[in-house]
């Protein structure tokens, strides 16, 4: 079992919501992360690319600026199988491609701008999740 903070979720979700809301605000682009790094993988042009660039970069360097400031990183433990890891890679990558975009686009922006699409893309892989959940801790054991 994983330790509920609420307050670091809190934390947390403010701190995503105000990045998608200054991101639509400031250039006009939803924060979905799989069309940013697509955009940084395969820019159009030099401008798209720089903003993607420095968001991706944020994201990788946010850990290090929490290290510098506590003085370490959170501990993670993960027990599942490397190889089931790459496959849930993997499956995630077809679905944000079928469902043409992300949790982060779908979920936080898609939801609070109110579309339809991003509605129904939400509920399916909030609905695939808790079966995934169910099904690989009380059918299969993983």
């Amino acid at each position: 079992m994983t330790e509920f903070t609420p307050g670091l979720a809190l934390a947390g979700g403010a701190i995503i919501g105000v990045g998608a809301v200054l991101t639509l605000l400031l250039l006009g682009r939803i924060a979905g992360i799989s069309g940013i790094l697509g955009g940084v993988v395969w820019p159009s042009s030099f401008d798209d690319w720089a903003w993607r660039a420095a968001f991706v970069a944020g994201m990788v360097l946010a850990p290090l600026v929490y290290a510098a400031a506590t003085g370490s990183l959170p501990v993670i433990t993960v027990t599942v199988d490397q190889r089931l890891l790459v496959v849930g890679g993997l499956l995630v990558g077809i679905g944000v491609t079928f469902g043409a975009g992300c949790a982060s686009g779908h979920g936080v922006c898609g939801l609070a701008r109110l579309s339809p699409r991003s509605i129904v893309a939400t509920l399916t892989f909030m609905a695939t999740a808790g079966i995934t959940v169910y099904a690989t801790r009380h059918l299969i054991g993983a």
